[in-house]
């Protein structure tokens, strides 16, 4: 099948994105209710570093023993917070990873929208701004909410260390200049109450904007 970049009326493809913890998955999941074709990029990203776990380990092999660190579990699958330990900590490193992950999610992503032609399709996307399907995005919807809010939600669900946490939001604090310079049209949505709050948001612009 061609690569099917003018969808069908009323079946819109949209990235829903924000920085890490603001509540981009919930905003995905209430989307998927309504009867959205959802794919989430990052566990698609997951799929890609096993799918380039050679490449992955002939990379960062050296890196993760200066930190005293092992790329594999025990199982023989990829430690993906050992590297993200790792890259998210060197911005170098973390173009490195990216430069072998991306091409295998631009590659998964658009053929997840080519198989649902009739069905409006959201993209849960971190970063989809870093890889080719962003073109074929009419909107982007931006959850976000206050650091200090998403620092205690991280720690409450990962139990991550606070250096890594802050590591990762450092790697992430352009995210949102970054999409304005895509052609997609920019949704702020902000995510400070409840789940029906944020629901309620989200239906107003699927009222009034995306369709």
């Amino acid at each position: 099948m061609s690569e099917d970049l003018s969808r069908k009326p009323g079946c819109p493809v949209i990235c829903v994105t924000g920085p890490m913890a603001a509540g981009k998955n919930t905003a995905a999941d209430l989307l998927a209710e309504q009867g959205w074709a959802v794919i989430d990029a990052d566990k698609t990203a997951h799929q890609a570093v096993e799918i380039a776990k050679q490449q992955i380990l002939a990379r960062f092999s050296a890196e993760a023993a200066k930190h005293g660190v092992s790329l594999l579990n025990p199982d023989g699958s990829v430690n993906r917070r050992a590297v993200g330990k790792i890259v998210f900590s060197d911005p170098y490193l973390l173009k490195a990873q990216e430069a072998i992950i991306h091409p295998i999610v631009d590659h998964i992503l658009k053929s997840f929208i080519e198989q649902h032609p009739y069905q409006p399709v959201a993209l849960n996307a971190t970063v989809l701004y870093k890889v080719e399907t962003i073109k074929q995005c009419s909107a982007v919807l931006f959850i976000t909410a206050p650091m200090l809010c998403r620092l205690i939600r991280v720690r409450r669900r990962d139990h991550m260390p606070f250096k890594q946490i802050l590591d990762r939001f450092r790697s992430q604090k352009h995210i949102f200049s970054q999409y304005k310079k895509s052609n997609a049209d920019i949704y702020k949505v902000v995510n400070i109450g409840s789940i029906r709050s944020l629901k309620r948001k989200i239906n107003r612009l699927l009222a009034s904007c995306l369709y």
